[in-house]
């Protein structure tokens, strides 16, 4: 895929080019976009200007779920979506003094969980990022909305849009967040005598 260099950013046309990512999901890139959409998830943004790479990640909790770790606590949590985003650019030839970052979501929008699970991921966000010394240059935290974020990894921009709940893609991620978290609320079933089912 080739990318005008010296044309600007087209955010319609990013989002035509862009590679989607899931709750749970991260990519690092050099030249294609990448894009996802948030609810009460927080996407966070690591840029390294001078390599022109970019990445992101999507996750739905500030940290594991428990102490019983199950795989979707783990990828969905930011403290390993955080450090699995960082690993990625320094492979990439990312170095630690050129990082910024830009971070979106937080949303205040899932019922199911009582917490303020949007405002977590937010706070989480910025102390990690202040923790690692990443200075976040951007935000957009909070509010009864849905974003749909792009991150051009050639320019550095990244474009945020907000969209009303009650359009038909910001339900279908409303949904599927609700989902995880109900089982989040729900006590773990009691292991089964029958059939082991072996995980690889």
């Amino acid at each position: 895929m080739a990318v005008d260099l010296s044309a600007p950013a087209n955010p319609k046309e990013l989002e035509r080019l862009a590679l989607n990512i899931n709750p749970g999901g991260w990519s690092v890139q050099g030249q294609r976009p990448i894009a996802t959409l948030l609810g009460s998830c927080v996407a966070v943004c690591l840029i390294d200007p001078k390599l022109r790479l970019a990445g992101m990640n999507h996750f739905l909790l500030p940290s594991r779920a428990s102490k019983k770790n199950t795989d979707d606590d783990v990828v969905l949590s930011g403290d390993y979506a955080m450090e699995v985003l960082r690993n990625a650019m320094y492979a990439q030839g990312a170095q630690a003094g050129r990082l910024v970052a830009k971070a979106f979501g937080g949303g205040n929008i899932v019922s199911s969980i009582n917490m303020a699970i949007g405002d977590r991921n937010a706070a989480f966000a910025r102390e990690w990022l202040a923790r690692e010394s990443i200075p976040l240059l951007a935000s957009d935290f909070g509010g009864a909305w849905s974003r749909k974020v792009i991150v051009d990894p050639v320019s550095g921009d990244v474009f945020c849009r907000r969209n009303p709940i009650n359009r038909s893609d910001a339900q279908a991620m409303l949904q599927a967040e609700n989902k995880y978290a109900q089982t989040l609320t729900r006590p773990l079933a009691a292991p089964s005598q029958g059939k082991k089912i072996e995980l690889f």
